[in-house]
């Protein structure tokens, strides 16, 4: 994005004035905190299954509000309890969003990643801890954020922004409101409905056209005399989840997904098993080969999303520069007396930095055996990067996970070469707490604008991250109780697995780690990474929509192409529905997505729970 398009989208956002404070109005009731957790422990369980499905995660604000306001209407037209308030939704999709976000403190990278390089698992009781300790971090560097980033700086923060809207639309036009309801239960009921009867009725498989080429040489020797277009994961997927996805990152995005698994695994990958630089799977057109072809095709994808995340990480140098020397903005913030009261008190800060720094550095000598002087110094860091991170974040509404995650790992690859637990662990605690901040600072936007208290916000946020890892972390050891075994497969690509283990492998082994001729292709993809990365920002308006996505094509290396295949398709019928049908799209386009995703995410964790009760 241009200089010049950064500040019209800044102007844009701005806009909305905050209404005044609200203390009267009810807020932080204990039906708005139990609905808050029970919502976000239950859409946490989305973002982990889609985190080990495709590598991304969501932002479950607008679904949790839309879910409360219609369980409490509901209950206030049948048995007359009391209206579910805008400030008391606001409590609950604060909490819920909190805890859905848990995904980002490692369950679906750094933790996985770690079981598969030693071996070593993490019991439920430990592993609810540690996501704990990382989330705490993350809100209390929040709550300390605030006042700088909303009030001094006054930074955009586009998703809170989005949400306060949907609150205030909601609750000016409740039949709107409740029409998307219906339209977000009846998508999940319908979505996972279809999950559990191919898991347990009539397993509809992939679709595939029945096509087959000659062997080279080398496959003949191993004793494949063809192979199909299945082999090489070419095939249409019955997954909502992966529509759904597809409608909401972009049709931009879709297509870089589509051509990247043209060429990785239609063209690329077709080469690397006649040179013998990848291995083919079972000798049979109805076998998939992913898991022993990706073994070489993430190290390109990795790259190649690595540096286009740093790149466009670096193009926010203004942002870095402001947050690293402490502008304060432009108008600094005066509070009234009863808007002082409404804040966290310095006292309580104080005290919570102190519970989170000691839990987090605790947890990191404890489980994994860290250096007392890292663990410290990772904790430090986090508040570094929790400042970078935030403002990145408010003034793109893009929070730079991945960026994050990479520049820890590098730091701690140097801090402790050779390490596999300091590289994964304690970047986990500074890259998950870094993001996890950044992200509740857009709640703590939304409550701003709805003239909601900062400090039960405060409180909402730290219920929903104990409620999401209880939650999250037992559904992460159900959906895969043996990492080594079912990650990096056609069931569980875990692209950001692939990613944080292939840097961790490379500062624990060294380049013997990768296989015969991947080192090139690092470089190529990482040259492209950056070359698209700058056209992303520099090139004008209307042609960055046709500059592909590092990031798509990246991703598309790691993860089979029928996923792509199915996220093509979202992206298409969401393009065709926005224009064809512009004001249904507005109302109800985002809700069925979210209503695709939540409904076979949700559906697959009941068919794995199942599947273990059965033996």
């Amino acid at each position: 994005m241009s200089e010049t398009s950064e500040s019209t989208q800044q102007q844009e956002v701005i806009g909305p004035v905050a209404l005044p404070l609200d203390l009267v109005s009810p807020q932080l009731t204990i039906r708005a905190i139990v609905t808050g957790m029970f919502l976000g422990g239950i859409l946490s369980l989305c973002n982990i299954y889609a985190g080990l499905k495709i590598g991304w995660g969501f932002n479950m604000s607008i679904t949790a509000a839309l879910l409360s306001y219609g369980f409490w209407e509901l209950l206030h037209k049948t048995l007359g309890t009391p209206k579910w308030g805008m400030l008391e939704n606001n409590i609950n999709q604060t909490a819920a969003s909190s805890a859905a976000s848990v995904s980002s403190a490692g369950l679906v990278a750094p933790i996985p990643a770690l079981t598969m390089l030693t071996g070593q698992q993490l019991t439920w009781p430990i592993l609810s801890i540690w996501v704990f300790s990382v989330c705490l971090v993350g809100v209390i560097v929040a709550v300390g954020l605030r006042r700088q980033m909303l009030l001094r700086d006054k930074l955009p923060f586009p998703s809170g922004i989005a949400t306060a809207e949907t609150l205030k639309e909601m609750y000016a036009k409740g039949e709107e409101a409740l029409s998307r309801v219906y339209t977000l239960v009846g998508t999940a009921v319908f979505a996972g409905s279809l999950k559990l009867f191919r898991a347990f009725v009539y397993p509809i498989k992939k679709w595939t056209l029945s096509l087959s080429f000659a062997a080279a040489a080398k496959l003949k020797a191993a004793g494949v005399g063809s192979y199909g277009l299945y082999n090489l994961t070419f095939a249409l997927d019955p997954s909502l989840l992966l529509v759904g996805t597809g409608t909401l990152i972009g049709f931009r995005t879709c297509v870089s997904m589509l051509l990247g698994a043209i060429f990785a695994w239609g063209i690329l990958g077709p080469q690397l098993l006649e040179w013998g630089w990848a291995a083919p799977g079972k000798a049979a057109l109805n076998a998939s080969w992913y898991r022993t072809m990706v073994k070489w095709l993430l190290w390109p994808g990795v790259a190649m999303m690595v540096t286009a995340s740093l790149t466009s990480f670096a193009f926010s140098w203004r942002s870095i520069v402001a947050a690293l020397t402490g502008n304060k903005g432009d108008t600094a913030e005066t509070l009234t007396p009863e808007e002082e009261s409404a804040e966290v008190s310095r006292k309580a800060f104080i005290f919570g930095l102190g519970v989170a720094f000691v839990l987090s550095v605790f947890c990191q000598v404890y489980f994994f055996s860290i250096a007392l002087w890292l663990a410290s110094l990772g904790v430090m860091f986090t508040f570094l990067l929790a400042v970078v991170a935030a403002r990145v974040s408010g003034e793109t509404s893009i929070t730079p996970v991945g960026a994050m995650g990479k520049v820890t790992q590098l730091v701690f690859g140097v801090l402790s070469p050779g390490q596999v637990a300091p590289n994964l662990m304690a970047a986990n605690v500074t890259g998950g707490a870094a993001s996890q901040c950044a992200d509740l600072l857009h709640d703590m936007k939304a409550g701003h604008l709805m003239g909601a208290s900062p400090r039960f916000q405060a409180f909402a946020q730290f219920f929903g991250v104990l409620s999401g890892s209880l939650i999250g972390s037992a559904a992460y050891l159900v959906l895969v109780p043996n990492p080594q075994k079912m990650l990096l497969t056609d069931e569980w690509p875990a692209p950001a697995v692939a990613a944080w283990k292939a840097v961790a492998e490379l500062f624990k082994v060294g380049l013997q780690a990768m296989p015969e001729g991947s080192l090139n292709a690092i470089y190529i993809a990482g040259a492209l990474g950056i070359v698209l990365a700058i056209l992303e920002k520099v090139a004008p308006k209307f042609w960055q929509n046709f500059v592909p996505s590092p990031a798509g094509i990246g991703l598309a290396f790691i993860i089979p192409a029928y996923n792509s295949i199915s996220m093509f398709i979202g992206g298409l019928a969401a393009l065709l529905l926005r224009r064809y049908a512009p004001e249904w799209s507005e109302r109800f386009l985002v809700v069925l997505a979210a209503g695709l995703i939540a409904g076979e995410s949700l559906a697959g964790v009941v068919s794995a729970i199942i599947k273990i009760i059965q033996g």
